[in-house]
C-alpha cells in the first residue's frame, strides 16, 4: 500500500473528518440555546430543550466513537474490549432506520484491530444511506481473528473509490477529507498484517478483513 501521504496531512484530514461528524449536532445545540434565550412560548422552548438533549447525546456518541476509531485510545500495545466497541458502535450507527446484529464474542483485542473494525463499520453505514441492517461476524478465532461486516439495505452500494482506497491502489496524493477514512482503514489493515476488501452482492455490501 502506498503511504506517500505526509503525517501532518493525515492528521489534518482525520481532524476534518471528525469535525464533519460533529458540526451538525453541535450546531443544533447552539441553535437550541438561542431559541431558549429568545423565545417566550413555552411549547417552543420545550421543543428547543428536547433538541438540545438529543443533539448533545448524538455529539457525545460520535465523540466516543471517533476517540476509538481515529484516536490513540491508550498506550502503544493497548487492547480494547469488544464489548466496549459494540456499545460505541451502536451509539454511533443505530437509529430508527439502521440496526446492528453483533455476533462477536466479548474479548480483548489489539487496539489497531478494533480500530479497523470500527472503521469498517463506518464504511458499512455509508453503504446503506437509506438504512438497513449491519451484521458483524468473526472470521477465524484467537489471535488470528478477522471480521466480516455485512450491510444490507435498499440500494446498498459501495461508495466511490472505497475499494481502491482500502487496498492502497490510490496513493496519498489523491486523498482528500472525503476519502481519508477508507484510506485510513486500509492503513490500519496493513498495520495489523491483514487484508481488507469490499464487495457487493445485490442489496448487500460486505467489508471483510482477514
Amino acid at each position: 500500500m502506498s503511504e506517500s501521504i505526509e503525517a501532518l496531512d493525515l492528521a489534518a484530514l482525520l481532524c476534518s473528518r471528525v469535525c464533519h461528524d460533529l458540526i451538525s449536532p453541535v450546531g443544533a445545540i447552539v441553535n437550541g440555546i438561542e431559541v431558549l434565550e429568545e423565545e417566550k412560548d413555552e411549547a417552543t422552548k420545550e421543543f428547543a430543550l428536547d433538541l438540545i438533549k438529543k443533539s448533545a447525546a448524538t455529539a457525545s456518541a460520535k465523540l466516543q466513537f471517533c476517540r476509538i476509531a481515529f484516536g490513540a485510545a491508550g498506550s502503544a500495545g493497548a487492547q480494547i474490549d469488544l464489548g466496549d466497541a459494540e456499545t460505541i458502535a451502536r451509539g454511533f450507527l443505530e437509529d430508527d432506520k439502521t440496526k446492528i446484529a453483533w455476533n462477536l464474542p466479548r474479548a480483548l483485542l489489539a487496539k489497531n484491530l478494533v480500530k479497523l473494525l470500527l472503521n469498517m463499520l463506518i464504511i458499512a453505514g455509508q453503504a446503506i444511506p437509506r438504512g438497513g441492517k449491519i451484521t458483524v461476524d468473526p472470521i477465524g478465532t484467537g489471535d488470528s481473528v478477522g471480521f466480516k461486516v455485512s450491510a444490507t439495505g435498499v440500494n446498498a452500494k459501495i461508495q466511490p473509490a472505497v475499494t481502491s482506497l482500502l487496498t492502497g491502489e490510490l496513493s496519498g496524493d489523491n486523498i482528500d477529507a472525503h476519502r481519508i477514512q477508507p484510506f485510513y482503514a486500509g492503513l490500519l489493515a496493513k498495520a495489523c498484517g491483514i487484508k481488507a476488501t469490499v464487495t457487493a452482492d445485490g442489496e448487500t455490501v460486505v467489508i471483510a478483513a482477514q
